[in-house]
């Protein structure tokens, strides 16, 4: 018995010494670390002193401060940024819906302030700014060198008053400028319409009243068509959508699936992450959808079309989108104001990433450039070409009844509206072609 004790003692005084060499090196490495932390403090306390007591002007001890505090949080990822108690309050107004501003959706690509998007009925949008623009100079001024926060400060302004921005856009050889009148920004987050049997639903961004919006939208467009019978499917169009709320993501994606997940997300710790799923019931009662995006399709859109894909719920069409697959977390400061921090990536059901990469669409479908000389090149239209009925004396066909003849008729002009909408709109109007080929098709067993 004692020899038993006196092995068990010596094991644990073997443990303790053991545990004690191989912690030391790391309390050591630890400590040196906390020691180079503070040294880097007391060379911020240095520098902040030496400008404001030797700085050619006067300086604001507070701005100094914000601005070291954007830096660090600006240097971490386009994303990520300090919001002063004035910005803060702005972005609660903007998440509901109304703010002013031009109307468009930046980020910071290599120093340059790149378009997201623009969004849809704004200044920036009737001006012609595109998704993938990038804007060089402000009223003269270059952009070069402002944090992003800075740069879209710039940018604001009073209503009704003129700025002048310089874009360079791919296929331009030259930078070119472009005048907007700034306005109050009200954004209607869903617009609907119906083309034939087909369901339109426009989504241009996700706020708090992304989902109540399109609920109403979607069934005001069913009733009108008689109900869900006459309906052959739905377009989602995501397109130039920036994104916005992620809780907004996740409901719109569950308003179109029965069950499974939805997205998850990764922190840096893996107790961090979450997991969302969807709840019964599906509002497009198993209709075929059609998901439109495009390179200004970012963030909870490509949340909500990775869902659908990964689902098989919805075809995808497009081009491949934005490529922000990261959550931000605002988190109040003393102040009144706020940090924006990026803390976790976002993975879609499968399990894929969408960061940098974006969402690849099922069908690859790019958007024709209008071309200025698109009239003369364009071949004559078949409008006022005759046919064989309106040559004189040409027979009648008797083969089919009155109502036969008219349904014949409204199918053609049915036919040549869709034509129109491929002038128009090309991605749309072969998104609703798909739903035509699958509602023609019939329910598959």
């Amino acid at each position: 018995m004692k020899k038993f004790v006196m092995a068990a003692v010596g094991g644990t005084v073997a443990g303790v010494i053991a545990t004690t060499q191989i912690a030391g090196p790391l309390l050591a490495q630890e400590s040196a670390n906390n020691a180079s932390v503070y040294e880097q403090l007391d060379l911020f306390g240095d520098i902040f002193e030496r400008i404001r007591n030797q700085y050619v002007e006067e300086v604001e001890a507070g701005e100094l401060i914000e601005a070291a505090i954007d830096g660090m949080l600006t240097s971490l990822d386009p994303h990520s940024s300090y919001l002063s108690p004035d910005d803060a309050a702005a972005m609660q107004v903007q998440t509901r819906g109304e703010f002013g501003g031009l109307g468009i959706e930046v980020t910071q690509e290599e120093g340059f302030i790149k378009v997201v998007s623009p969004i849809d009925s704004t200044p920036a949008a009737e001006a012609g700014i595109e998704a993938g623009d990038f804007i060089t100079h402000v009223d003269g001024e270059s952009m070069l060198g402002y944090t992003l926060d800075a740069a879209v400060e710039r940018m604001r302004g009073p209503v009704g008053s003129e700025i002048i921005i310089t874009v360079v856009r791919e296929g331009e050889t030259e930078p070119f400028d472009v005048s907007i009148i700034r306005d109050t920004i009200e954004l209607q987050a869903v617009r609907s319409r119906s083309e034939g049997e087909t369901v339109v639903l426009r989504v241009t961004t996700f706020n708090d009243k992304t989902t109540p919006n399109l609920v109403s939208k979607l069934e005001e467009e069913v009733e009108k068509l008689g109900g869900m019978d006459n309906v052959d499917g739905f377009v989602l169009d995501l397109r130039n959508n920036p994104g916005g709320l992620l809780t907004q993501a996740i409901r719109v994606s569950d308003a179109f699936l029965e069950e499974g997940e939805i997205v998850s997300t990764r922190g840096r710790n893996p107790e961090d992450g979450d997991r969302f799923n969807a709840k019964p019931g599906d509002l497009a009662q198993g209709k075929p959808i059609v998901v439109l995006i495009n390179g200004g399709s970012a963030s909870a859109s490509e949340i909500v079309a990775g869902a659908l894909q990964d689902h098989r719920r919805a075809i995808v069409v497009g081009t491949k989108s934005f490529g922000k697959g990261s959550v931000q977390t605002v988190m109040p400061l003393r102040g009144e104001g706020a940090m924006r921090l990026t803390t976790a990536r976002y993975y879609t059901p499968s399990g894929r990433s969408i960061q940098a990469l974006g969402v690849s669409p099922d069908i690859v479908v790019e958007q024709p450039r209008r071309r200025p000389d698109a009239e003369e090149d364009e071949p004559a239209s078949a409008v006022g070409q005759r046919s064989e009925a309106d040559l004189r004396g040409s027979l009648n066909n008797d083969s089919l009844s009155e109502d036969e003849i008219r349904q014949i008729e409204e199918d053609r002009a049915k036919a040549e509206a869709a034509a129109e909408l491929r002038e128009e709109d090309y991605q749309l109007a072969y998104a609703i072609d798909i739903l035509k080929g699958l509602n023609a098709l019939g329910p598959t067993e």
